[in-house]
């Protein structure tokens, strides 16, 4: 794992959630529409969040992530 690989998977994740109608996917929505797996999710979900764009929430016991504008 290196600095380049999280920042493509941060777009991977982006794209995925950029996609959605609401902008908004549960973690097992995300893990299927990248292919990615859960500590490289982590990555990008740490990467995204650390730039500002990404709040994560937790509704009805599962993990949700939501791009912020």
């Amino acid at each position: 794992m290196n600095i380049e690989s999280i920042g493509t998977w941060a777009g991977e994740v982006y794209k995925a959630l950029e996609a959605a109608d609401t902008h908004t996917l549960g973690l097992k929505a995300i893990k299927k529409a990248t292919k990615l797996k859960k500590d490289e999710l982590m990555a990008a979900f740490g990467w995204l969040a650390r730039e500002g764009k990404l709040l994560i929430t937790t509704e009805d016991e599962e993990t949700v992530a939501t791009l912020v504008d």
